[in-house]
């Protein structure tokens, strides 16, 4: 069932209203993808608080304003359900429009960035977020460097 800002997890209950929605967005879309509900749910409070975190007043502005839909549907449904996505490493790569972050097998990249160095950042939260690793590639496709996360906590 998907959430709503009147009815999410309950640890969810004391989060600011618009990081509430930004994590009810990112679970739900994590639950479309195929995560399980245990696992969904404290990575998208982890985003979603730090999303907020580093948001300028503008981007929180827009995303307020921008009545996205805090439910899915299977209209709105994006991915096929790929719960693999999880255990899969992160990949830093070039891209044509700049530096893509994307899981080992994924067939389209999570994120697109103009930079390098904001690529880096990215996929390195979503790798700690899920405990992987995270290879950051050079431009012509070798590998620059290996990160691995599956011992934090």
């Amino acid at each position: 069932m998907p959430w709503t800002m009147n009815d999410y997890p309950s640890s969810m209950k004391n989060l600011p209203d618009i990081t509430k929605k930004k994590a009810i967005d990112i679970a739900n879309s994590m639950l479309d993808e195929g995560y399980e509900e245990g696992r969904a749910i404290p990575i998208a409070i982890e985003q979603a608080k730090e999303w907020r975190d580093n948001a300028s007043k503008k981007e929180v502005e827009e995303y307020e304003d921008s009545g996205k839909p805090t439910k899915r549907s299977e209209e709105g449904k994006r991915y096929d359900n790929n719960p693999e996505r999880l255990e899969e490493g992160e990949h830093v790569l070039s891209h044509e429009d700049g530096w893509a972050v994307s899981s080992s097998n994924a067939k389209k990249p999570s994120d697109v960035f103009d930079n390098k160095e904001d690529a880096i950042k990215r996929g390195r939260e979503i790798a700690k977020n899920k405990g992987t690793s995270l290879t950051i590639h050079k431009e012509n496709g070798d590998v620059q460097e290996k990160q691995d996360y599956t011992n934090e906590s």
